[in-house]
């Protein structure tokens, strides 16, 4: 007996189902809008009321861009008193979720071009590389309003230093950049990130202006910095922080050890360093 074969579509359902979920969130925003307009008018559609406030005049379409794609609102009109929606923020025209997005999406290195690309597979709109010039100015100052962000958290006792090296595109040329970062542990015990800053190179002159700029915020109370064996680094702590203790990073310390070890005898190497130093008084560990 043949049986019949049913085959389904698979594309064709996940865009209906798209589309019903679109249509969902635009009837559902333009219900909350109608419920706006009626609570500031003490009245519905076509009631005449003693309490009414101001009458509806109409309403005008607006775009909106969500996560489950583009809808229409229609955004209601009023004579009498102003149309402020709590809904949707005035001249907003995407979630903060995209907007979230499309920052991270840019600050993660991937080519304006390649987002336009991506948020019209996601979301059915293109979005220009002007919109995602301005949500970056947005980004850029959070950013350095945190950089720049005065240091209250008390006295660091102690600071971790170290310079990384990444890839930057300036002018279409590709070349690395130093990035000098401090993280730092306050007197309660906790982690906190001091500040980022570029350094060009890891040389004295950028470690003095990193320093300076960090003493600048608040930074005080610093008795151990711990980092690699940069010159640069060392001579720049002994002058802006002199009352400041220097230990070596261990982990920098078995990095250059096992550089130059064979990797046939890297587990034995571990085992004793390991031993080495959980043998050496605390006093011994700072001062090596």
């Amino acid at each position: 007996m043949s049986k019949k074969i049913i085959q389904l579509n698979e594309e064709i359902i996940k865009g209906e189902l798209k589309e019903l979920v679109r249509s969902s969130v635009e009837e559902t925003l333009n219900n909350l809008l109608d419920q706006e307009a009626k609570d500031l008018t003490q009245a519905a559609k076509y009631e005449r009321t003693e309490s009414r406030q101001g009458y509806r005049a109409g309403h005008y379409d607006r775009n909106l861009t969500t996560t489950s794609g583009e809808v229409t609102l229609k955004v209601p009109k009023l004579k009498g008193i102003p149309f402020e929606t709590a809904i949707i923020e005035r001249y907003r025209r995407r979630e903060s979720s995209v907007e979230e997005a499309l920052i991270e999406m840019y600050l993660a290195g991937v080519s304006v071009r390649r987002v336009e690309d991506i948020t019209e597979a996601l979301w059915g709109t293109k979005v220009s590389p002007a919109t995602i010039s301005e949500l970056n100015k947005k980004a850029y100052v959070h950013i350095e309003s945190w950089r720049n962000r005065p240091l209250q958290g008390g006295k660091y006792p102690y600071i971790y230093v170290d310079g990384i090296y990444l890839r930057r595109n300036w002018g279409g040329e590709y070349e690395n950049v130093s990035i000098l970062v401090a993280i730092a542990v306050n007197e309660d015990g906790y982690r906190e990130v001091l500040g980022a800053a570029e350094g060009m190179k890891e040389d004295k002159e950028s470690w003095m202006d990193f320093f300076k700029w960090l003493k600048s915020r608040g930074l005080s109370g610093i008795k151990l910095v711990v980092g690699d064996k940069c010159q640069g680094m060392l001579e720049a702590v002994g002058e802006v922080f002199p009352q400041a203790k220097y230990q070596r990073c261990t982990v920098h310390f078995y990095r250059n050890v096992f550089s130059v070890v064979p990797r046939s005898k890297s587990k034995v190497v571990a085992k004793m360093l390991k031993a080495i130093h959980a043998r050496l008084p605390p006093g011994r560990r700072l001062n090596r």
